[in-house]
């Protein structure tokens, strides 16, 4: 594939991992295994993109999160506010519109001498 090519699908991805992470994070979980967890469903995503992505939608108030110093090793578990809940439900329903009119710029009404 093309530089450009790259390029497009990679801010078409941006947005998308938001909504995954506000998705996912309706039940606690630490970054490393969000990391997996997003791979797991198709959003290959790296740690240096992840990281600074938490602290900001937590800055943001969409995330709120406490450290976990009970296991051998401390873990900053993160879980979605009900701003983060009420922000993803909001992208979800534009989500399912926005596919709803690509696809409708993408169904073949027939030719054009049939329109």
């Amino acid at each position: 594939m093309s530089e450009h090519f790259d390029t497009h699908l990679q801010e078409l991805r941006r947005g998308t991992v938001v909504l995954a992470c506000l998705q996912l994070l309706r039940t606690p979980g630490y970054g490393y295994n969000l990391l997996e967890q997003l791979a797991a469903h198709g959003f290959l995503t790296d740690a240096n993109t992840l990281y600074p992505l938490l602290r900001r939608l937590e800055k943001q108030g969409f995330l709120t999160s406490e450290w976990n110093t009970e296991d051998s090793r401390p873990r900053k578990f993160y879980v979605t506010s009900a701003a983060g809940t009420s922000l993803a439900d909001t992208l979800s329903r534009d989500w399912l519109d926005l596919t709803r009119s690509i696809s409708s710029l993408t169904d073949d009404p027939g030719t054009p001498e049939e329109i």
